[in-house]
């Protein structure tokens, strides 16, 4: 049986939290090159400012961080990979309690919107 989720709060958002091993669980292409490493991915492993993308076609690695826009402090997740550079909105971060189970939801700057689950 899985495990029950809970929102987190998105404005107090801890970069741990993203840490770990993420499979893409579905996505929403919208104007986004489909041959791009994004819109391709099938696992993000997010270390701290590290990462690593796995796709269909090959892998890419590179950096990764946390902004927040001054206004709202909404996250923002920068990946900053060999061939592309993006920034994609934090929209939904749901969790278990002990943290063993999470759901991710991102949208990108190209409107690729991506879901994401642990384990």
């Amino acid at each position: 049986m899985a495990e029950l989720l809970f929102d987190v709060n998105l404005q107090q958002l801890p970069d741990e939290f993203l840490n770990g091993n993420w499979r893409v669980a579905d996505r929403v292409l919208n104007h986004t090159d489909p041959t791009s490493m994004l819109a391709c991915a099938e696992l993000f492993a997010l270390q701290p400012g590290r990462v690593e993308v796995q796709a269909s076609h090959g892998q890419d690695a590179g950096r990764w961080q946390i902004q927040r826009d001054e206004l709202l402090n909404r996250p923002y997740l920068e990946l900053m990979l060999g061939q592309e550079k993006t920034r994609a909105l934090v929209t939904r971060l749901r969790r278990s309690r002990n943290g063993a189970e999470s759901q991710l939801n991102l949208y990108f700057q190209s409107g690729m919107e991506m879901h994401l689950t642990q384990p």
